[in-house]
């Protein structure tokens, strides 16, 4: 039986970080960032929240719309650049909170493009036989206000925090999901990075007063990457299914920046309409951009039964993933 996403949830944080309090952190004009960026607001989770904690809150607002469905539920997979700790995994934490004890538990760490992973692991997974559970929970979740550089201009302007849960399973034949695609280029794993707090750079005097914990990106290099590859990513995907652009109702992309996205829009000949955004509130969410989109546009314009979907990212590492679906 094809497996498809069931519903989505999302969380963020109360705390909203305009951007005149950017321009304060990176000392530059506030119209800049918007100018720049597209981006007007994102969210902060407050002292003493964690990755978990974040995720946990999605998927309380994923299972308020499926209530019960949690016994059947075999898998949690957490994809986060920011978790809890550096082990155990987050996923762990998530399962534990959620009283999920006989599931299975597992990070993905492919940065933005993460919770596709998390989809196209958990789908094959389902897929393979009842060894995993009839249900499982992608959750995308990040803390990029955790590593941000608050006076660089380039990153801080971008990143917020949130988290993003969907709910995977069987559906009837001819729903679901149709095709999904992941690739990396680990040549080009430094154009977005934390250096330092691993076993190549240990996290050190010396590399924390270098600024060598936190986030650092080349973002003309990334964003020269991202509209390379997403389109490759989006026509093989399509291909695998048979379909073309003009058979998709919506594309649901991860968040990089408004001006990025308008782009890549333009570039791919859709129409606006078709390409949900909620980097202008949000911000780049990182692996929870595309699940926070998903729940954000269905709650606008709810998804029809048949309705097809295009969910496509790109991330660090460099990597990029693409999945098409049949809403059910």
């Amino acid at each position: 039986m094809p497996i498809g996403i069931l519903g989505v949830g999302f969380h963020v944080p109360e705390t909203v970080v305009d951007n005149a309090r950017i321009s304060e952190w990176a000392d530059i004009p506030e119209e800049w960032v918007e100018r720049r960026t597209g981006i007007i607001e994102r969210r902060y989770a407050p002292a003493g929240m964690a990755t978990s904690d974040l995720a946990h809150e999605a998927v309380v607002d994923l299972l308020a719309r499926n209530p019960g469905i949690e016994r059947d539920i075999g898998l949690v997979i957490v994809a986060t650049a920011t978790p809890d700790q550096p082990q155990p995994a987050t996923a762990v934490a998530l399962q534990s909170g959620l009283g999920l004890e006989a599931a299975a538990a597992f990070d993905i760490n492919a940065v933005c493009s993460g919770f596709l992973y998390g989809v196209t692991t958990a789908a094959a997974l389902l897929a393979s036989g009842p060894a995993h559970g009839r249900y499982a929970l992608v959750v995308g979740a990040d803390m990029f206000s955790t590593v941000m550089d608050r006076g660089d201009r380039r990153t801080v302007s971008l990143f917020g925090d949130g988290a993003g849960a969907a709910l995977l399973g069987p559906v009837p034949e001819g729903y679901g999901i149709g095709a999904s695609r992941m690739v990396a280029h680990g040549g080009l794993r430094r154009l977005v990075e934390v250096p330092a707090g691993g076993t190549r750079k240990p996290l050190t005097p010396e590399a924390r007063a270098a600024g060598e914990h936190l986030f650092k990106m080349d973002g003309r290099a990334v964003a020269a990457y991202a509209l390379k590859v997403l389109p490759e990513v989006v026509g093989e995907t399509l291909a695998d299914c048979g379909l073309s652009v003009e058979d998709i109702d919506r594309f649901i992309f991860h968040q990089a920046n408004v001006r990025l996205l308008e782009r890549m829009t333009a570039e791919m000949k859709l129409d606006p309409d078709q390409v949900p955004m909620t980097a202008p509130a949000y911000g780049n969410t990182g692996a929870a951009s595309i699940p926070i989109t998903m729940r954000d546009a269905q709650m606008r314009r709810p998804f029809r039964r048949g309705e097809r979907i295009l969910l496509a990212a790109v991330g660090g590492g460099m990597t990029a993933a693409g999945t098409v679906l049949t809403w059910y």
